[in-house]
């Protein structure tokens, strides 16, 4: 009998592992085991400083240092491969990123293809032609508005060295950002619960040309992309455009394309249909 893959479950920007519990319990169910990384600077490495409470206190906020300072691209694939290395004794592993977790997926299939049987992005930043940041000013992303997280945003990103958003706002403009970028399918009750689990700091780096998917290793290893049809936050037509570039750049090793209905958040809140679809990649 054919040993079943660990899944390797890798968080976006201001996320942790938590936001993956929910759907670990559904995999778990169909009988999967799997891991939920916490990148470095996150979960109960994250700073939640006293500022940060309520009542909060904004102008200390703004100059409390954070944890995530300094923390580097490196760093996040450096702690992804040494998971990757230890699931991989227990047999096959599929890498699984969301959102800005992509970008260390991606780094990570860069320098060891050897540890990972299949990647897999769920509406994921995988960069080819681009560095990530010069995707924002393409077309694909003119009708993203980054408004919510601007007024939101707590300090100078420079002198702190990360970005700390306020996601415990009461402003009603930036919630309504937030929500229509992130989980505009989504109770209220479900929004503000997945708010929640945000946290306030997220490091700065985001890499290089030299973190693009490369041919040579990345480029032979099994790939998925899971589209989100209703994300507004990395919208399908940008989704759309990486696959046809990650195509171009291996044509003997395509996506193979799957699409889930929701918006960026909803396949973690309601993960059942999501979990059956990684259920099915496994048997691939």
């Amino acid at each position: 009998m054919p040993t079943l893959p660990t899944f390797v479950l890798v968080h976006g920007a201001f996320a942790n592992s938590f936001s993956f519990a929910p759907l670990q319990a559904e995999l778990g169910l169909l009988g999967h085991r799997s891991v939920a990384v916490d990148l470095p600077g996150h979960g109960f490495g994250a700073t939640y400083p006293a500022a940060y409470q309520a009542p909060q206190d904004l102008a200390a906020l703004a100059a409390e240092p954070g944890a995530i300072k300094g923390v580097t691209l490196a760093d996040n694939v450096a702690h992804v491969i040494e998971v990757l290395e230890r699931a991989k004794r227990n047999g096959p592993t599929i890498l699984v990123s969301h959102s800005r977790g992509g970008v260390t997926a991606t780094a990570v299939a860069n320098a060891r293809p050897d540890l990972i049987d299949r990647i897999v992005y769920v509406s994921a930043w995988c960069p080819v032609d681009l560095d990530v940041n010069d995707y924002y000013a393409q077309p694909e992303m003119a009708d993203v508005d980054a408004g919510a997280l601007a007024l939101a945003l707590v300090g100078n990103p420079a002198e702190l060295g990360l970005l700390r958003v306020n996601f415990r706002t009461a402003d009603p403009a930036a919630l309504a950002g937030f929500r229509h970028a992130f989980a505009a399918d989504l109770t209220d009750d479900e929004f503000r619960t997945f708010l929640n689990t945000f946290q306030p700091d997220e490091n700065l780096d985001v890499g290089t040309s030299a973190d693009r998917a490369q041919a040579a290793t990345w480029g032979r290893v099994p790939r998925t992309y899971v589209r989100l049809a209703a994300d507004t936050s990395l919208p399908p037509a940008l989704q759309d455009r990486m696959i046809r570039e990650a195509d171009a750049l291996t044509p003997d090793n395509l996506f193979d394309v799957r699409t889930l209905e929701g918006s960026h958040l909803r396949w973690l809140v309601r993960p059942k249909p999501a979990a059956e679809l990684l259920a099915g990649l496994a048997a691939l």
